[in-house]
């Protein structure tokens, strides 16, 4: 066990937005270190969304990630043998992870398109509410509020 909690690292921002979770979000589609490629993919997926929304990308994807963060989740605790799916409240910053992550997968499940457009699919189809990667919140919403009365186990 530690005997100190980790540091909290500072989030480096993106070049062109200057967004710390925009930057995360290109570490998340970066694959064997190529960050420049996931730029690229990242900045053309924002015009994309320009076109497409005629708004700001950055306020798409903020409405994207509030329509698609987790809110509740189970974690999996052992009590006396048994094993418990036990609701919890995920933290806001985890939360906006976790979708981030949630949209790169959906975006990746597809075929037969550049990177560049399905990851502004998702990012669309989130923005309206509507989509894979919103139907995953809601399964695991749903998980959540089904275990309900496990809720006693929380500690």
């Amino acid at each position: 066990m530690r005997r100190h909690r980790a540091p909290k690292r500072e989030r480096k921002p993106d070049p062109k937005y200057g967004n710390p979770i925009l930057g995360h979000f290109i570490n998340i589609i970066m694959v064997d270190g190529k960050k420049s490629k996931a730029q690229k993919i990242v900045y053309s997926a924002f015009n994309t969304i320009s076109e497409q929304l005629k708004e700001d990308p950055i306020k798409a994807l903020f409405t994207a990630l509030d329509n698609t963060r987790p809110r509740m989740a189970v974690k999996p605790r052992r009590v006396g043998g048994a094993t418990y799916q036990v609701p919890m409240e995920v933290p806001k910053e985890k939360g906006i992870f976790i979708a981030l992550r949630w949209i790169k997968d959906f975006a990746k499940k597809k075929k037969n398109q550049p990177m560049e457009k399905k990851i502004a699919d998702e990012i669309i189809a989130a923005y309206n509410n509507e989509g894979p990667v919103v139907k995953k919140k809601q399964d695991t919403h749903r998980m959540a509020e089904s275990n309900k009365a496990f809720a006693h186990f929380k500690y």
